[in-house]
């Protein structure tokens, strides 16, 4: 039903655009003064008034019906069998709602299915009625807004007006939508240290995560300590900074300084095609080529190499990310206006010293930005991680022996059937809010460094 609905919400959108448009065009054609709005700009605006009603309705619905009809489903079910808990009543709605999608194994109650017939019966007259009350408000606005139509009616401030606001919302959004990601993982996390002391967490030596689910089990309590984690993040991103940093920069000062168009039009193409590359593929690559040249190296000069190592993943990652580095800086370095390089020129410089004192410094905020995007982007990686460095969490900052990073250990902690409640997932949230803490200070870092050449360059 959502797509009839979607699809009764595009019917209606293209008629009501269709007909203000047309009554604007006739407007035009036949009255004396001139339109104070483009028709396209009428058809807009009945488009507007049409398919708010439609949409609020669907948003609505959706958000407040659902509850209504499970509770009324529940409702129906005898005493003895209403839930009295949140566990016990989302498995009975997972029942119910297996037995409405016929994906239910074994023998079903009958109180219970008499509630699932129920419920899928509500459902079907619920989204009926959306949809009528959608069409009815939406066809109640599309009447209004055509009366509207006129020589002297302002549709174009009207439609500007809807857009700001459309901006405004989806800019409340998005803000809402961070700010609930942080206090979510904040309050998992003050969970997380009501068990667990916080500098233990920050400073203890050894990460050790498994817990027991019974108290007569071996290992009650596990070791949290996560600056192993932190090592081995900072190393691998340090080794990938080192290769994707230059290899980046170089090759965007090459492009956009030294190569000819023609050069340019094939090389930028072919180096931004392993942004394109999947991280899993990296990882293949890492695991299967990388590691065991870095280990045949190793033997060969009588050093002891891990089969997986901090070395091979983050050599691999630095190439994943130098497209991320590469690409933005050279766009960066092309926006330089043409005159400072000119006036450089003028001043009897090379190109090469135009370049060092004068392109860079004034690129140099962008190229920061760029730098702290593939940091972020680094920080972030898992996969590469897993197949190249392992799992282990070892406290070291030689880059021949497997480490591991905070990612990879919040895939481990949440793979599987978890028990959320316990110190060992709730650890997750506590190494994520620490990773988003460490981006957010890069990022301000990056925005004191661009607001202080900003304010030198502009």
């Amino acid at each position: 039903m959502s797509t009839i609905y979607l699809a009764a919400l595009l019917v209606l959108v293209l008629a009501s655009f269709v007909m203000g448009r047309g009554r604007a065009l006739s407007l035009q054609a036949g009255g004396t003064a001139k339109l104070h709005s483009l028709p396209s700009y009428h058809g807009w605006w009945v488009v507007a008034a049409a398919a708010a009603p439609m949409i609020l309705v669907m948003v609505l619905w959706s958000a407040l019906v659902p509850g209504l009809i499970e509770a009324a489903a529940l409702g129906s079910l005898p005493p003895a069998m209403q839930p009295s808990d949140p566990l016990a009543r989302a498995t009975l709605l997972r029942e119910i709602a297996n037995l409405n999608a016929g994906t239910f194994t074994g023998e079903a109650r009958p109180e219970v299915a008499a509630a699932a017939a129920a419920m899928k019966s509500w459902s079907t007259v619920s989204d009926w009625a959306r949809l009528a009350v959608g069409l009815g408000l939406g066809g109640v606005g599309l009447w209004w807004a055509l009366n509207q139509v006129d020589v002297r009616f302002r549709a174009r401030n009207r439609v500007e007006r809807v857009v700001l606001w459309i901006m405004i919302a989806c800019s409340v959004v998005a803000v809402l939508t961070t700010v609930g990601i942080v206090f979510s993982v904040l309050f998992e996390s003050l969970r997380f240290f009501a068990r667990y002391p916080w500098y233990d967490f920050l400073f203890g030596l050894q990460w050790s995560p498994q817990t027991a689910i019974r108290t007569d089990q071996v290992g009650q309590s596990g070791a949290f300590g996560a600056v192993p984690l932190f090592v081995g993040t900072a190393l691998i991103m340090v080794i990938a900074m080192c290769v994707a940093v230059p290899v980046g920069l170089f090759s965007a000062i090459y492009m956009a300084e030294y190569a000819s168009p023609r050069i340019r039009a094939t090389a930028k193409p072919i180096l931004e095609i392993l942004a394109g590359v999947p991280t899993v593929v990296f990882g293949f690559f890492a695991a299967l080529t990388v590691a065991p040249m870095i280990r045949s190296a190793g033997v060969s000069l009588g050093l002891d190499v891990a089969s997986e190592s901090a070395l091979a993943a983050g050599l691999v990652m630095g190439v994943m990310i130098i497209p991320f580095v590469s690409s933005l800086s050279d766009d960066i370095i092309n926006a330089v206006p043409q005159s400072l390089r000119d006036g450089s020129y003028a001043m009897g410089a090379t190109r090469s010293e135009t370049i060092r004192k004068v392109v860079l410094p004034a690129a140099l905020p962008g190229i920061v930005s760029a730098i702290m995007l593939a940091i972020s982007r680094a920080v972030g990686e898992t996969m590469i991680v897993v197949m190249a460095a392992g799992l282990a969490a070892n406290l070291t900052f030689n880059p021949l022996e497997a480490v591991t990073t905070v990612t990879v250990q919040i895939k481990t902690l949440l793979v599987g059937d978890q028990e959320f409640d316990s110190a060992k997932t709730l650890s997750a949230f506590a190494l994520g809010f620490v990773l988003f803490f460490f981006t957010l200070s890069l990022n301000v870092i990056a925005l004191k460094i661009v607001q202080k050449y900003r304010e030198q360059y502009d």
